[in-house]
């Protein structure tokens, strides 16, 4: 019977991706991915990565993280009233119009659902279109609510600092005294896939297959829900790794203290509501301390009296290939000492054949690299540096067809 029920739930599960903000999201991605590559051809005439590089990041560790903190919410016997799961897929389909990826973190989607939900069930309003079985309004529907709250919490900052960290991308922008300077820019989105316990039979009637259960005479279903989280961060005084790493460490904490105290709402439900605008007011300050904290760092990618600065690198590039990284510094080129990157690239003409290179690493310590260049190479050896105002004259430069580095 365990087992023939086993079948029938791996069964269902092809079914459950219906909901409409699974397809969604993937669109939402590929959108952000299009959009990155547009703007990096246009700073630099090249792309970092490819335009379907956020759609690659979109599920496979939100899948993970999801089917672990699945077992904490079906084992804590967290029962989600289906109200809330409806109203935050509005929110993060509201939020993801105005394109600020930050407001896709779970306080503003789930959180704003939280105060939504207690408004709508203390009001005995029901939303249209959907047949609620959640129980009749009491203050024991909030803390699961405030709990989900800080799980989802959790899991933004593990993928924060699991994955926002790679393929940060490169910018160009106006520093303060008007030079340009280059920064790194976080934008990602993740879908969480998470089992909840939902009240009632909603889903029995079109779902025959839909494992349903009932305690103390209330009926309960088990719901695989698609929840967004979106993360925006730009970087300019520090390597992006180190400053998207401990983002993630402090959002982990963040929610690590919200999950603790949203065990007080167990005992008195009211400070559920409060433990619910903590979360979207620290949320919002960790933000707030994370961008001025930035604002007052110096510029860590800025044109250097004495060599270029690495700002990016192109994947499977004979920069990549050499071992080069973001944050390193080119010194001499050839046995040439460089400046700016109009010199790099004379430099480089001095023997096109093979390429030299003396680089400071982001310890400051001196190395050597060198490799043969090969027709088909990119001509750029795909560095990106920050860029004079004037834009150099590209046919001077080119070793290999321009049209290298025009696909997606």
């Amino acid at each position: 019977m365990a087992l023939d029920w086993g079948f029938e739930f791996l069964k269902g599960l092809e079914r459950l991706f219906l909901n409409p903000l699974f397809y969604y999201l993937f669109i939402v991605a590929a959108i952000m991915g299009i959009s990155r590559v547009k703007r990096e051809r246009k700073q630099f005439h090249a792309r970092v990565k490819n335009a379907y590089y956020e759609l690659r990041q979109l599920l496979p560790l939100g899948l993970g993280i999801g089917l672990i903190l699945s077992v904490v919410t079906i084992g804590a016997g967290l029962v989600i009233p289906i109200e809330t799961v409806i109203l935050a897929a509005l929110f993060t389909l509201f939020w993801s119009l105005t394109t600020n990826f930050r407001f896709l973190s779970p306080v503003y989607t789930v959180g704003l659902a939280f105060f939504a939900t207690l408004f709508i069930l203390s009001k005995k309003w029901s939303l249209p279109l959907i047949e609620s079985h959640t129980p009749e309004w009491n203050q024991s529907i909030l803390p699961p609510i405030a709990a989900l709250l800080g799980i989802l919490i959790i899991a933004e900052g593990i993928l924060i600092f699991r994955n926002g960290r790679k393929g940060t991308s490169p910018k160009l922008v106006k520093g303060k005294r008007g030079m340009r300077v280059g920064v790194h820019e976080v934008k990602r989105l993740w879908m969480l896939p998470l089992f909840l316990i939902i009240p009632g039979e909603a889903l029995q009637a079109p779902f025959e297959w839909w494992p349903v259960f009932s305690i103390g005479g209330q009926t309960y279903s088990i719901v695989l829900v698609p929840f967004a989280i979106g993360y925006y961060q730009q970087i300019q005084g520090r390597l992006p790794v180190l400053a998207v790493k401990q983002a993630g460490k402090n959002v982990i904490k963040f929610g690590a203290v919200l999950t603790c105290l949203s065990i007080a709402g167990y005992w008195y439900p009211p400070a559920s509501i409060v433990i619910a605008a903590v979360a979207i007011i620290g949320r919002e300050l960790l933000s707030m301390r994370q961008r001025m904290n930035e604002d007052n760092l110096p510029f860590y990618f800025s044109q250097r009296n004495q060599g270029v600065m690495i700002l990016g690198v192109i994947p499977d590039s004979p920069a990549e290939k050499m071992g080069l990284d973001v944050g390193e510094v080119v010194s001499k080129v050839n046995g040439v000492m460089i400046t700016d990157e109009e010199s790099f690239y004379e430099a480089m003409q001095k023997n096109r054949a093979h390429c030299k290179l003396e680089v400071f690493d982001v310890n400051d310590q001196v190395r050597f690299v060198q490799r043969a260049l090969y027709e088909g190479d990119h001509y750029q050896l795909g560095i990106l540096f920050v860029q004079d105002e004037k834009l150099w004259d590209d046919e001077a430069m080119v070793f290999v067809p321009s049209h290298h580095n025009k696909s997606f």
